[in-house]
């Protein structure tokens, strides 16, 4: 199953990469306040799809741009979790920040990831009970033990005038604690850096699945905690998350359960 999730993911860079010759000719959507789709996301979707369906006809599909699939439900045996463009706003400015994300569901449980950064051919994959890797390397979380010397990754998807207050206290807090912050504009990428020692943990509300499925299996796989802001387990649909090596997680709880 990996092995075909990595085959879609390189099939919907191919269209990705082309499309990113030319931004000019993308077709844009404003689905909502600043939430942008474009027809590369669109045709990046189904062609993931297309290989996912092949090879197993009978699966379901969640897809940020195609939403649920007629035999997706809460009891579906197996699932697929997509993001076509982890990053669109990225994508659309040329900035090199962003991602094709697939997580397959279990029964509830999500068990296989993958996470492919077109731009710098960064393959990230994780298996539950088997490990993460960076093209076929074996990663870890970073070996942190105080927060004060890590790097720290956030978002924010705009909101109410409350949750923009709310935000830049909890950033406020964290960047005066930590050795920094990134804001980079892909969660999926962010879970994946974390997973890979690049960053020390990732805290963001107002999540969706696809955001953020595959990068909590590759956190975990590698070594690292995800929770909720009050330390709960079911941050895949609240949304809101905290993501990190162990003690540098157990230091961003401490900090933002508050926030919860």
């Amino acid at each position: 199953m990996i092995n075909t999730a990595v085959k879609a993911a390189r099939r919907a860079a191919a269209v990705i990469n082309r499309a990113s010759f030319d931004l000019d000719r993308v077709i844009v959507t404003e689905k909502d306040h600043k939430d942008y789709v474009t027809d590369v996301d669109q045709a990046a979707e189904q062609a993931i799809i297309e290989v996912l369906s092949k090879a197993y006809p009978d699966h379901a599909f969640l897809g940020e741009e195609s939403g649920a699939s007629a035999n997706a439900h809460d009891e579906a045996e197996y699932t697929w979790i997509i993001d076509p463009i982890d990053g669109t706003t990225n994508f659309l400015h040329g900035f090199p920040q962003y991602s094709i994300s697939i997580a397959l569901s279990h029964r509830g449980i999500i068990t296989q990831a993958v996470i492919y950064d077109p731009v710098h051919n960064d393959l990230f994959t994780a298996t539950k009970g088997a490990g993460a890797y960076l093209n076929e390397k074996r990663i870890r979380v970073g070996k942190l033990d105080r927060i004060a010397n890590a790097l720290l990754a956030t978002g924010y998807k705009t909101g109410s005038p409350k949750a923009l207050k709310e935000y830049l206290e909890m950033y406020g807090i964290m960047a005066e604690r930590s050795q920094g912050i990134r804001r980079a504009g892909s969660a999926a990428l962010d879970l994946a850096y974390v997973a890979c020692g690049r960053l020390d943990g990732f805290y963001e509300k107002g999540l969706k699945p696809w955001d953020i499925a595959a990068g909590t299996l590759l956190v975990t796989e590698a070594g690292g905690i995800v929770a909720e802001f009050n330390g709960e387990s079911d941050y895949l649909y609240k949304g809101d998350i905290v993501a990190g090596s162990p003690k540098v997680f157990g230091q961003m709880i401490g900090l933002l359960t508050p926030f919860a």
